[in-house]
């Protein structure tokens, strides 16, 4: 019997090896499933694991999509590969990946996974590559992974939101080549010395980790390290000399930190380093000598430091340098004659600095320079007639310095520069005619120099141009009629010149024209009426000129913040229109003009007629004045009145509650609050311009409408002016003070001279902002409402997140406004039993109807969907809710339109092309915010970080990307 058995089990042994690996593979097929079937796939991308009829589709993991395998020839093939990155998956990480005994990469980066990191990981015998960059893992890093991670050699954790101590542990995994923990939220700690004991170290990508005091020269002992970055900590100290020893280095980023002292020497010995960042810390002294003979040196930062002294004489021999960025420092001394003739220079910026002497005619040898920032220096002599070649040339900066001489006729006509800057030199000639050539030409700034000649009719051809400035030179001859062919022109100043002829009533054709100063020159004629049929028109100036005949009344159809014609020939009856105090001094100068009627040279008749009208005007004004002194005596009375009432020790009823230091008092506000003094009105009252104390200083008033019943009213007002008032921060509008009595409130703020971010983009004035100052909004509006939700105790929810409440300071920089609804978020989340929030930024499903009122339910989730739609109106330039989207909110356009065309069909087309891959990221930031799902929406320190990335990458550099798996 036994023999009987060995025989059977001999004839079926073969079948038995055979049926094995099949086992193996339909077990690893199922645990790909449990892993689908745990998380949230909202695109589909995995629904191909497991589908298909046939059992032996099912057991074949090796051929389901962004699956990989290795052969064996003992076993089945098994799967070693998983490359699940940027497919929007959420939920927990899938706790059956860790059954899959012979995984050796895995890449789950750029998703939207919550919770802790799978301690189970490191049981994984053969793992080498773990990629979980770009997610919400939050809590620390498993302690167990340093004790039993045996075979990693990559691990990334990049911009996640991991906590507690920094994990000084990983250094125990001594085969470790990758170690990338940047933009995480770990306890400020110092530089883990440990990790310089891990041999095999080529990365070591730890910014914004946030890790103090210095960094140890033992550093040098990491032989093989390719990529150093240790930027946007709090590490001070000096940079050690040591890190001159690591031979293998081709990137150095230590920017954003406290490092002082100087820059190391033995720098240039590096033979494989590109990219060195040390900008943005407190380093001094002068620029080492060896520092350019670094041969494959590409890109230098050093900007925004207290570096001193000449530059260096190799910098005219550097090999390899594209990119160099030294703008704020204290750097004296001319640039070397010849630099740029040996190096392909892209990028030139030395702003904000001390050097003198030429500017070198070797800049753009090479053909690639394309941005050159010189500004706020002290250059002299003439621009070089070779630049007038460098015909890739973008953006030109040279303002403010000393340079004179004739500008290069070939200089004018670049055609690729959309950013020309010149204004405050003393150079001088004419605009030559060959102006007509910078067809991309878009911002033209001259004023502050000797210009002189008539202005060339070529500039009608630079169809692109917006902003035109010339004041304060010498050009002569008429205004050309060309101009009007300029369709996106918003801002023309031509004031303080020696022009004249008549003002082309042409100009009547620029729709988009917002700002016109043509004062201060020799112009004659009429005022064309045709300037009243420039709706976009707020600012005009045509004083100080020999203008002759009426006001046109078509003026008076323009809503002008600023209006001055004064000083010229002018004559007639004034329109009605302008008698109000605000044009007081708008038409002085003019002794022909005058207001109501004019006196006649005719006959008696018509003397008598002219008397019989001065007799009625001033009946009808004795009578306006009685009823007006009756109104204003009444008003104090009953004033009288209320004040008595409200005051018990005899003191004025109005109540100032200052947050900052003021020099003015209440009256000083509550007598500026005129109507003709409004510069806004929303739902929580009406906004003006104040101009009060010694200095004259500008401020917003809020005057908040009346609602609900008294006492409660004001006990409310004043519990949320106490919390608002203790917020302190760059991107937040400060709270001056609160101004109040029985009946009114006041809130004084910083005025912001350049309106709301909603105004200025979704107006003509809209092409102001390029892609440069889109993305500073953009960072700063994020900074202020991060401070809102993490940094405030209790933390503030906005709850009208919006474009209109994104305030632009005199340099566009951006402050986060009206808290009229904002509230602190207390144990669980705020349901507020009003519509808090705007049509278009209030996120769907927040909003719901219980039986008698609209209830939205808010968290600071509410305030990043809200800032999503911000950073998608910059991003497109549409408005949340606009005609040319159709019925669709913004976010659904956007979304539907990217499902058909792509990312690129809803950038804003205005924009320069070169700035396409950073808006593309930005978008990407922009539609994890909007995301449906609470949850998946990243909190604002984390959208911060994003945005500050994105800066990084458009370095050009070498960055530490997640690896490819």
């Amino acid at each position: 019997m036994a023999a009987v058995r060995a025989l059977l089990l001999l004839a079926f042994l073969p079948l038995l090896l055979l049926l094995q690996p099949a086992a193996e593979a339909s077990s690893e097929a199922q645990h790909l499933i449990d892993a689908r079937a745990s998380i949230i796939d909202p695109t589909g991308a995995l629904a191909g694991w497991g589908a298909g009829a046939a059992t032996a589709d099912r057991a074949s993991p090796c051929r389901w999509a962004r699956v990989s395998c290795a052969a064996n020839t003992s076993t089945a093939p098994a799967v070693v590969g998983l490359q699940l990155s940027r497919l929007a998956l959420a939920g927990r990480f899938p706790a059956s990946l860790c059954a899959l005994r012979s995984l050796e990469r895995l890449d789950l980066s750029l998703n939207d996974l919550v919770g802790p990191l799978p301690a189970c990981l490191a049981a994984l015998p053969a793992l080498t590559h773990l990629n979980l960059a770009g997610n919400n893992f939050s809590g620390e890093v498993p302690r167990s992974w340093g004790a039993r991670f045996r075979s990693l050699a990559a691990l990334n954790l990049v911009q996640n939101l991991l906590t507690g101590e920094f994990p000084e542990f990983l250094a125990d995994i001594s085969g470790l080549q990758e170690l990338q923990l940047a933009y995480n939220l770990f306890a400020p700690s110092p530089f883990p010395e440990k990790l310089v004991g891990l041999a095999g170290l080529r990365v070591l990508f730890m910014a914004n980790c946030s890790l103090n005091g210095t960094i140890p020269s033992s550093i040098g002992k990491l032989q093989n390290l390719v990529n150093l970055d240790l930027s946007s900590n709090n590490l001070s100290g000096e940079i050690p000399p040591s890190i001159g020893n690591l031979s293998s280095l081709e990137q150095i980023e230590l920017f954003s930190n406290q490092l002082s002292g100087g820059i190391p020497v033995g720098l240039g010995g590096l033979k494989n380093l590109r990219s060195l960042d040390f900008s943005m810390n407190r380093l001094t002294g002068e620029i080492p000598e060896d520092l350019f003979l670094a041969p494959r040196l590409d890109s230098v930062h050093m900007y925004q430091n207290n570096l001193s002294g000449p530059l260096p004489a190799t910098l005219a021999t550097a090999p390899s340098l594209s990119d160099l960025r030294i703008f704020q420092n204290q750097l004296s001394g001319p640039l070397p004659p010849e630099f740029g003739k040996n190096c392909p220079l892209n990028f030139l910026d030395t702003s904000d600095n001390r050097l003198s002497g030429p500017i070198p005619a070797t800049l753009c040898a090479s053909g690639k320079l394309e941005q050159l920032m010189l500004l706020d220096n002290q250059y002299e002599g003439a621009i070089p007639v070779e630049l007038g070649q460098c015909r890739t040339l973008m953006r030109v900066r040279l303002q403010s310095n000393r340079l004179s001489g004739v500008v290069p006729p070939e200089f004018w006509g670049l055609p690729s520069v959309y950013l020309l800057e010149l204004r405050d030199n003393a150079l001088s000639g004419t605009v030559d005619p060959s102006i007509g050539g910078a067809k991309n030409m878009s911002k033209m700034l001259l004023q502050g120099n000797k210009f002189t000649g008539a202005l060339p009719a070529e500039l009608g051809n630079l169809y692109s141009l917006q902003e035109f400035k010339a004041s304060n030179n010498g050009f002569s001859g008429s205004l050309p009629q060309s101009i009007a062919n300029l369709s996106l022109l918003y801002n023309l100043d031509l004031s303080n010149n020696s022009l004249s002829g008549e003002i082309p009533r042409d100009f009547g054709k620029l729709k988009k024209l917002s700002q016109l100063d043509l004062s201060s020159n020799h112009l004659t004629g009429i005022i064309p009426p045709e300037l009243g049929e420039i709706n976009e028109m707020n600012m005009l100036d045509l004083s100080n000129n020999e203008l002759s005949g009426q006001v046109p009344a078509q003026l008076q159809n323009l809503r002008l913040t600023h209006f001055n014609i004064s000083y010229n020939k002018l004559s007639g009856v004034l329109p009605a229109f302008f008698s109000g105090l605000q044009y007081r001094d708008s038409f002085l100068g003019n002794p022909g003009l005058c207001a109501g009627f004019c006196q006649s040279n005719g006959n008696s008749y018509a003397k008598h007629r002219t008397m019989i009208k001065s007799v009625v005007s001033i009946l009808i004004a004795s009578a306006i004045i009685l009823f007006v002194g009756i109104t204003w005596f009444g008003y104090k009375c009953r004033m009288y009145k209320m004040s008595a009432a409200e005051s018990d020790d005899g003191k004025s009823s109005w109540v100032l509650t200052s947050f900052h230091r003021v020099d003015f008092t209440e009256r000083d506000i509550v007598n500026s609050l005129d109507e003709n003094n409004v510069i806004g009105q929303g739902g929580a009252g009406k906004v003006y311009k104040v101009v009060v104390g010694p200095q004259g200083e500008a401020m917003a008033v809020k005057k908040l409408w009346p609602s609900g019943v008294a006492s409660k009213r004001i006990d409310t007002f004043e519990a949320e002016v106490a919390t608002l008032s203790k917020v302190r921060h760059k991107n937040i509008v400060k709270l001056a003070c609160s101004i109040t009595n029985r009946v009114c409130r006041l809130l004084v703020y910083e005025y912001m001279p350049n309106g709301s971010l909603g105004d200025m983009l979704h107006s003509a004035k809209g092409k102001i902002l390029d892609w440069p100052m889109r993305y500073k909004i953009a960072v700063n509006a994020a900074e202020g409402l991060s401070y809102l939700h993490h940094d405030c105790q209790p933390p503030i929810i906005h709850r009208d997140v919006k474009s209109n409440n994104i305030l632009l300071d005199a340099e566009y920089g951006a402050k986060v406004a009206d808290f009229g609804v904002a509230k602190t978020i207390g144990e669980g989340p705020a349901t507020m039993s009003i519509i808090a929030g705007s049509c278009g930024y209030i996120a769907p499903g927040e909003l719901v109807l219980p039986k008698y009122a609209y209830t939205l339910h808010v968290t600071e989730k509410s305030d990043i969907y809200s800032f999503g739609v911000v950073i998608l109106e910059l991003v497109t330039g549409k408005k949340p809710m606009a005609l040319e989207i159709g019925e669709m909110d913004l976010v659904t356009w956007v979304s539907t339109t990217i499902e058909q065309s792509g990312m690129e069909s809803v950038l804003d087309q205005t924009l320069a092309e070169d700035f396409k891959d950073d808006m593309c990221k930005v978008l990407k930031i922009a539609m994890l915010c909007v995301c449906n799902l609470p949850i998946n929406r990243p909190p604002m320190r984390s959208v911060v970080k994003m945005l500050l990335e994105v800066k990084a990458d458009s370095k050009q550099k070498v960055k530490a990307a997640p690896p490819a798996i």
